[in-house]
């Protein structure tokens, strides 16, 4: 949303400066969102390209004129001289450049390479992740290779100036090694290896990874040129087969609505918060939160935050032992705590923090996610998405001492079908729910 504001800005700024304009707003509104449109059109704010001010100054400058020209001719502007419309598109134009030069500059020095799949033969494969590897200005770094079923083991590229890289002989290790890195990007080496892993390639697009083609061969430019989507990436013609937008539409919808919500609900739950907290130091001590390593989005761990309810021997039965095994040796209040899911209102904490969702799979810690991945399929499939609070899992009563294989179904189902109204259904529903007695 940075450089559509910022397009919007200097719209308004250039116009402004016309003498007469401010009293129109409805000609400002129409050179912004003109211009914004023409911009999204171009792919301007699409953030899996990596380019610099100079590169998108004529893409920009020039939609920047046509917006001009369009509201010359059809607004009350048009009796306006020539040369003081120039001086409007003249100062837009700097302040749409400035602006975008400060976005990009704070872009490069906070983004990390994106993780990256390299998808073809062998050879060809380990010919372009070694040049990735030596150029991390590019903002791709390989972290595997898709080669053929015979290619077993790592693929060492020491001697091409990278670390060793894992050779990922099937589909289903290239999904998994995707979900477990967080893959946004995937490269595709040649036209055959198009076509021959078409399925796989559609499978990670629909996870949200922009997959790119590319060309290894050195004399070959016919992917570059001023096509759609055409570039270089560290030399490579490359040539955009899929944006891949899913993953982050998601990701800014229900980041809204967990900051609306859960900001929210905590200001409206300090007082309950408060009681909690004094009735367990008062009858069990100190202590009263419990922290626990969980597994998030993309396999990447969290600290969890509950109520504690009951003490641990070890650390050792804390990651191991399974959460409802022990209810019965739970006072009163804590058993009250559990039934009502009371227990788990620190977690808006995290919510707050980016570390889960309001919806989403529920987190499990690092022990059971490792296996549970190896006796249900699908299961580190959960982790496409934020770990929630709640779920569709959660309101079909799949809480608890429940089928792990049920659980793992209804959570792929949520992220299959995703959508924001969905997650405002799930919270609906868990809120007719609350009070049920339920485990947790």
């Amino acid at each position: 949303m940075t450089l559509p504001l910022v397009d919007g800005g200097a719209a308004l700024l250039g116009v402004l400066l016309v003498p007469g304009a401010p009293r129109y707003p409805l000609v400002i509104a129409l050179l912004a969102f003109g211009v914004i449109g023409l911009n999204r059109r171009a792919r301007l704010y699409d953030s899996s390209f990596a380019r610099g001010v100079l590169d998108e100054l004529p893409a920009v400058c020039g939609r920047i004129g046509a917006g001009w020209a369009g509201v010359g001719v059809l607004s009350p502007l048009r009796p306006l001289p020539p040369v003081v419309l120039a001086a409007g598109f003249a100062v837009h134009c700097a302040a749409a450049c400035a602006g975008r030069a400060v976005v990009h500059g704070r872009r490069t020095r906070r983004r990390r390479p994106d993780p990256a799949l390299v998808v073809g033969p062998v050879a060809a494969a380990r010919h372009v992740a070694a040049a990735l590897l030596r150029q991390p200005g590019c903002g791709v770094r390989p972290v595997g290779v898709v080669g053929d079923a015979h290619a077993l083991g790592v693929l060492a590229l020491s001697g091409e100036g990278g670390p060793e890289l894992p050779v990922l002989t099937t589909d289903q290790d290239a999904r998994r090694a995707a979900i477990q890195n967080g893959v946004e990007t995937v490269l595709v080496v040649g036209a055959a290896t198009r076509v021959e892993k078409t399925a796989l390639l559609r499978d990670l697009a629909a996870y949200g990874c922009v997959v790119w083609e590319l060309d290894a061969d050195a004399p070959s430019y016919g992917l570059g040129g001023r096509r759609e989507g055409a570039g270089h990436l560290a030399g490579f013609p490359r040539r955009l087969l899929c944006p891949g937008r899913g993953r982050r539409r998601v990701g800014v919808g229900k980041r809204v609505l967990d900051m609306a919500l859960s900001g929210s609900l905590l200001l409206l739950a300090c007082p309950v918060l408060l009681v909690c907290a004094t009735v367990l130091r008062v009858m069990d001590g100190p202590g009263v939160l419990f922290r626990q390593e969980r597994i998030g989005k993309d396999g990447r761990p969290f600290t969890l935050l509950k109520f504690r309810t009951h003490r641990p021997a070890s650390a050792h039965e804390a990651a191991t032992r399974w959460s409802v095994a022990n209810e019965h040796e739970m006072s009163r209040f804590c058993q009250f705590l559990r039934r009502t899911s009371l227990d788990e209102l620190p977690q808006l904490w995290n919510v707050c923090r980016g570390d889960m969702s309001l919806v989403g799979p529920r987190p499990e810690r690092p022990y059971f996610v490792a296996k549970f991945s190896q006796a249900y399929p699908g299961y580190r499939e959960r982790h496409r998405m934020p770990t929630g609070i709640t779920g569709l899992a959660q309101i079909h009563g799949l809480r608890g001492d429940t089928s792990i294989e049920d659980r793992c179904r209804f959570d792929n189902a949520y992220i299959d079908n995703w959508s924001l109204w969905q997650d405002i259904c799930i919270l609906a529903r868990t809120a007719v729910l609350f009070v049920r007695p339920t485990g947790s």
